[in-house]
């Protein structure tokens, strides 16, 4: 019997301690992207400006969906992307603090 395994992607806002940075990004496994920003230096970006708090996310069936979502928050303004975040985690919280323990 063959598993089926489903991929899901995600398209994701980190920001740094202080809110101030926002990075959009795109994965096929948001657990293991997050990882890599916050313990492994994800990207030059993330690294350079310390963002390692995910405090935005939404998940998609295809990565052509995903792609181009990324790409339309990637295209807003700052405001957009404060007003996307706001509505889903007014508190900024960090939606991965529990995800490693």
């Amino acid at each position: 019997m063959i598993k089926s395994v489903i991929t899901q992607y995600s398209v994701y806002i980190m920001t740094n301690k202080k809110n101030t940075v926002l990075y959009t990004g795109v994965t096929n496994d948001l657990e293991r992207r997050v990882w890599e920003h916050k313990f492994e230096n994800g990207s030059k970006f993330t690294s350079l400006y310390k963002c390692f708090k995910l405090v935005y996310y939404e998940d998609y069936p295809s990565i052509i969906d995903a792609i181009a979502r990324e790409k339309q928050i990637k295209a807003g303004s700052r405001l957009k992307k404060l007003q996307l975040i706001n509505l889903e985690n007014p508190d900024w919280t960090d939606l991965s603090k529990d995800w490693y323990e």
